[in-house]
């Protein structure tokens, strides 16, 4: 399978070939830290090839101290990018910056015990198709 992706300003593109084999979405604090957010969704792949089609030079890199926590990203305009990690052995992918549909779907959250203290319940809250009036 082929994906492609790209960051938010459009400098940097990419293409991934082959599968993904697991989908977590990670709730750890560098996890939240690293995208604003409630959590992390990121695809992984032990045999997926990661091909940088444009901007490849401007992919910046950034490890947390002496951890296995990895985040590249576009310095532009901040986007998650993919990255190798484990020595070579591990692609992992922010499924937000992929342009191509996800082909699975999330198999676990995880880090649960660390999770934000106003992650609770959330298919309760109100949904808009844009922002709310």
């Amino acid at each position: 399978m082929k994906h492609t992706g790209s960051c938010l300003c459009g400098e940097i593109v990419f293409e991934i070939e082959g599968d993904f084999e697991n989908f977590y979405l990670c709730h750890c604090g560098l996890c939240r830290k690293d995208t604003g957010s409630a959590h992390a969704a990121n695809l992984f792949s032990s045999t997926a090839k990661l091909k940088w089609l444009s901007g490849k030079n401007k992919v910046k890199t950034y490890q947390f101290k002496s951890t296995r926590h990895i985040k590249s990203f576009c310095p532009d305009c901040g986007s998650a990018l993919p990255n190798i990690q484990m020595d070579g052995t591990l692609l992992v992918v922010p499924a937000g910056c992929l342009d191509t549909e996800v082909p699975i779907r999330p198999q676990g959250h995880i880090y649960m015990a660390s999770k934000a203290n106003w992650d609770n319940d959330l298919d309760k809250v109100p949904r808009f198709d844009q922002v709310p009036k």
